[in-house]
């Protein structure tokens, strides 16, 4: 239950001045690296390739690209979030607050799940300035583009309380939520793979977040929609048990 809203509103917006404060590392450097993305492979190689389900190449990958940056800055902001306190010391000031821990794990999660939706409306938007798109249907993009961020935010968070240094901080984001994304159908679909490798690439989670996602921009996706909201939520669920799980035991918020 929420009983002090004014404790998630305190960590909601310091989180959010946190962003504004680096504002070069924040917004304009994913921005501007997936601007070059864009231009390497939209515009200098996919004038190089065809028409992939009838989708030009450089708006072929967009859909992808957002949510490579998505996936990866949900987990950075939230993890940096909870863990910095936590590397400071600062973090039993803001435990013997009058807050409860949903109310913390709503602040910086909800802070963090914004900043990203933010990164990835800023991004669509700069995307039209390379290749010509179209949304098919924009409430189901919002909907995967919210339903991913405070999902991936809650990984994050785990990830924060969970980490004993910096290093392994860095260990999800790098080692494995981008790896994945790049073998997700980020650059091509799953149809121009060996059949084996395509069966393998339907093991990874990132595939049917890409899919679905893509789908709502050109109705074109290599797993039925449905299929990757069901994963979506299901990823949803286990991240809510595992925050659950945390709350109960007090694991590494009491020590």
């Amino acid at each position: 239950m929420i009983h002090n809203p004014r404790a998630i509103k305190a960590i909601f917006l310091f989180e959010m001045a946190r962003t504004w404060r680096t504002l070069m590392q924040s917004i304009i450097s994913p921005v501007l690296t997936t601007s070059l993305y864009f231009v390497v492979f939209g515009a200098a190689i996919g004038s190089r390739i065809t028409e992939i389900d009838g989708v030009s190449y450089g708006a072929f990958i967009v859909p992808g690209l957002i949510m490579l940056m998505l996936l990866t800055q949900s987990v950075s902001n939230a993890s940096f979030g909870i863990y910095f306190p936590r590397f400071t010391g600062t973090i039993y000031e803001i435990l013997s607050a009058p807050a409860s821990y949903l109310e913390i794990m709503l602040g910086y999660v909800g802070a963090a799940a914004t900043k990203s939706i933010i990164l990835g409306l800023i991004i669509l938007a700069t995307a039209h300035f390379f290749v010509p798109m179209d949304i098919a249907h924009p409430f189901i993009m919002l909907a995967f583009l919210v339903l991913t961020a405070f999902t991936f935010s809650l990984l994050g968070f785990i990830l924060g309380i969970w980490a004993e240094g910096f290093e392994q901080l860095q260990f999800v984001p790098l080692l494995i939520v981008t790896p994945l994304t790049f073998l997700g159908g980020t650059f091509y679909s799953l149809d121009v793979l060996p059949p084996f490798w395509q069966t393998v690439s339907l093991f990874n989670p990132v595939v049917y977040l890409v899919s679905g996602f893509r789908w709502s921009f050109y109705e074109v996706s290599d797993v039925h929609v449905g299929i990757s909201f069901a994963v979506i939520l299901g990823f949803l669920a286990v991240c809510i048990a595992l925050v659950a799980w945390i709350f109960k035991t007090g694991y590494r918020l009491k020590a």
